[in-house]
């Protein structure tokens, strides 16, 4: 899933990206990078912020 297909189905994780220093969301590589290749391109712990991401997700899910 690319960086836009999560923030397109998921917005609530925006502020994640952002937080982990990935304010470009709207730039043309955000369309095919997924989240893995984004992280690294700037610098960022993956992991940290994938666990980031699936907190919001499953927050929301939770109490959707």
């Amino acid at each position: 899933m690319s960086i836009t297909e999560v923030v397109s189905k998921y917005p609530q994780t925006v502020p994640v990206f952002m937080e982990h220093g990935m304010g470009c969301l709207g730039c043309a590589a955000a369309r095919f990078e997924n989240i893995e290749q984004g992280a690294m391109a700037h610098g960022i712990d993956v992991a940290s912020l994938v666990a980031d991401l699936n907190k919001v997700v499953n927050k929301e899910a939770k109490e959707g």
